[in-house]
């Protein structure tokens, strides 16, 4: 019986790791365009006390039309984007029930008169040729909207150890084929960077239809798709980078604002991951299950498998080169552990009705 149990366990958590590896790495990569020409487009980046990051985001776009929506920041979010040529304006005070991003978003998007809208996050920026290649792209395969998801970079230990997991928890649920079939209901987008037709963008409402959702970009690729635009998810592993998050506190406020409700809007993804997050998390159990029974023969073997199992199956989601083994060895079963407690928190916010902190307001 243990026998068997260690199998199911190390079956089911290879299954959903390397699953969840080989939907990410589905998703088309953008590929790097010719240079040269400008796009008729505005990048409307929402930002509420960016200060430390929205220079690099603004000088990722340097001859283009950049519009910053500084959502009552305290900080000096609207001194610096000026200083750097940005225009820059006031989103307008939240009405009942909006949250602040989707309402900055909607606010820019009115100002903008370009044939393309790109929203970007203020802690992201671009290389050189991201922004060409993007647009190129998009007309090249006709797709009236574009998600982007970005090289995630990582600074503090806590970021290393704790996002690569998420997003391998993540992407056990999603199916890639499916997200970019315009004949399937399942929906995925990246709020971090999405590239619009505006012409298409107002015709589903825009952020202005999703203005009280926290998962507001997964709720625009629905939308987007119920409504029949063109539209497909891909990766920028090179051309655009993202730090999501700068340390414990972030990631906790982060991912339990939106990784439950994310399950719930799409139950088909949300089923999958939380059958891959039991699995993990049965780990550590089983595993004192088969040491207590004595280290011998097959057991001990089994053991050993077992133990190693979650670590090797997330080694392509940690690093690169010398430092991966390291990473992936010590990180794997902490971050099981630590991040399970971040879910389980966002579903008791969420079930309870409670609010969630976020950006210092309550959402």
């Amino acid at each position: 019986m243990t026998e068997l149990l260690v199998v199911g366990v190390c079956i089911g958590i290879a299954f959903f790791l390397l699953k969840s590896r080989l939907n990410y790495v589905a998703l088309p990569e953008l590929p790097k365009g010719p240079s040269g020409g400008s796009p008729d487009i505005t990048i409307i980046i929402p930002a509420r006390n960016e200060a430390g990051n929205i220079a690099a985001a603004v000088r990722s776009f340097p001859a283009s039309v950049v519009l910053v929506v500084d959502d009552h920041s305290t900080d000096a979010t609207k001194e610096i984007a000026l200083s750097l040529g940005a225009c820059v304006i006031e989103a307008p005070p939240l009405v009942e029930g909006a949250l602040g991003k989707p309402a900055a978003c909607w606010a820019g998007s009115k100002k903008a008169a370009t044939e393309w809208l790109l929203f970007v996050d203020a802690d992201t920026c671009y290389e050189p040729a991201f922004l060409n290649s993007l647009v190129q792209y998009a007309e090249k395969h006709d797709l009236e909207f574009v998600s982007v998801f970005l090289h995630s970079t990582h600074k503090t230990v806590i970021e290393k150890v704790l996002l690569p997991y998420a997003f391998a928890l993540y992407f056990s649920g999603v199916s890639a084929r499916a997200v970019n079939d315009q004949n399937s209901r399942e929906a995925l987008a990246n709020g971090q960077c999405m590239l619009f037709r505006r012409e298409a963008y107002q015709r589903i409402g825009g952020h202005g239809a999703v203005i009280r959702s926290v998962i507001e970009d997964v709720m625009l690729a629905r939308i987007g798709k119920l409504k029949g635009l063109r539209m497909r998810t891909i990766r920028a592993e090179t051309l655009g980078h993202v730090r999501m998050y700068d340390g414990l506190g972030a990631i906790w406020r982060g991912f339990k604002k939106n990784s439950f409700r994310f399950l719930v809007v799409n139950p088909r993804t949300g089923v999958q991951v939380i059958a891959a997050s039991v699995l993990l998390t049965s780990w550590l159990p089983v595993l004192l299950i088969v040491w207590s029974t004595g280290l011998h023969g097959r057991i001990g073997f089994e053991a050993l498998a077992l133990a190693a199992a979650p670590s090797l199956c997330l080694l392509p989601w940690y690093g690169n080169g010398s430092k991966r083994l390291s990473w992936m060895a010590a990180s794997g079963p902490l971050a099981i552990y630590l991040f399970q407690l971040i879910a389980l928190d966002g579903m008791f916010t969420a079930l309870a009705g409670r609010k969630a902190s976020w950006k210092d307001r309550r959402v």
